[in-house]
């Protein structure tokens, strides 16, 4: 669940009903800056319910492959190709939901947590000692949480059972009456939450100048990101799938702030330098992201601090990500993808938070 501040902005007016201009009605004269803005909102909402559409596809098929419930449950060693079939879905739900997390935050907000809030919100809340049942801990990572409880990294179940009395640790279904509600409990939520975000949304419109800002939200999320694998309280981190989650923040941003790029070619100045400079940045990350193999982030180094790491921390691969996604998340650091996105909001006329 997205919790920077700078990304719970990425549609802080969707909620607005906001009539769009429309584009010129001169086929052959040039575009308004109305028109530019218009219709960079247009393909971010396209891209944006394209993505809602998949989450939903994606729902729906894990709760299909799910086993029908027998006496004694399922496991991956009783049921190998369901779960692997489950994984495939969820793997494909998250990387949906990671390109939309910013407008589910703050135009859904009840279905943000019901969906995507992590385990530990969820009982720090109330306890659930049911964690088939649809109801108390819910979402992707509670399904996830199941799907690979035979393989949870320690540090995470270090971090989980010393919750306290509330934690129940991980598990398959292990009865007939386990296995029904996870199928019909557990998954069906999240069907349902998801159809209704996919259906919500097609009515909703976008703010251009908060979904530019979300661009920069979600780069200044990578931080925090990498910074909770060193306690077990990363995102993804029964999957080990953080990485994964990172590149597809990442895409999306990328794939959002094209949407602007003629906006920003129609504005009087450097605006062919600056858009060089974040696409420079983003390739930056990817390249970074691209140098690990897997899904996973690269194990952290022994006694690791975020706020003061050594220089021999810095060389391994987890150092070398951290300074990486630090730096270019960093809008005071000159040539930074966060500083070049500034730029471009500057030249957009898009006022700061």
């Amino acid at each position: 669940m997205a919790t920077h501040r700078a990304l719970l902005s990425f549609y802080l007016a969707i909620a607005a009903s906001l009539a769009l201009p429309a584009c010129s009605s001169d086929d052959t004269g040039p575009l308004t800056a109305a028109d530019h803005e218009a219709q960079a909102v247009l393909e971010v909402k396209a891209l944006i319910q394209t993505n809602l559409d998949d989450l939903a596809s994606a729902a729906a098929a894990l709760q299909a492959a799910a086993p029908e419930p027998d006496k004694d449950g399922w496991s991956a060693a009783a049921d190998t190709d369901a779960v692997d079939a489950m994984k495939a879905e969820w793997k494909r739900a998250r990387r949906a939901y990671e390109h939309v997390e910013g407008a589910i935050a703050v135009v859904f907000r009840e279905l943000d947590v019901s969906t995507d809030a992590r385990y530990d919100a969820f009982i720090d809340a109330s306890p659930d000692a049911d964690l088939f049942d649809g109801e108390g801990v819910t979402g992707v990572h509670a399904i996830e949480r199941i799907l690979w409880s035979d393989s949870i990294p320690p540090a995470v179940v270090a971090f989980e059972s010393g919750l306290g009395e509330s934690y129940s640790a991980a598990a398959f279904p292990a009865t007939e009456a386990e296995a029904k509600a996870f199928k019909r409990g557990l998954c069906a939520r999240l069907v349902a939450d998801t159809k209704r975000m996919q259906s919500d949304f097609r009515g909703l419109a976008l703010d251009a100048p908060s979904a530019f800002r979300g661009v920069i939200g979600s780069i200044l999320e990578q931080v925090e990101k990498v910074a909770k694998a060193a306690t077990g309280e990363e995102e993804s981190r029964y999957a080990q799938y953080t990485l994964a989650d990172m590149r597809a923040n990442v895409e999306a941003g990328r794939l959002t702030y094209e949407a602007f790029q003629p906006w920003l070619f129609s504005k009087e100045g450097d605006a062919a330098a600056v858009d060089q400079a974040v696409l420079d940045g983003f390739q930056r990350l990817d390249q970074a992201y691209a140098a690990l193999p897997g899904d996973a982030l690269p194990p952290v180094p022994g006694m690791w601090s975020s706020e003061d790491p050594t220089a021999a921390q810095l060389q391994t691969p987890f150092g070398q990500l951290f300074s990486r996604v630090r730096s270019e998340s960093d809008d005071t650091v000159e040539g930074s993808l966060a500083s070049s996105m500034v730029q471009a909001a500057a030249l957009l006329g898009i006022p700061e938070l």
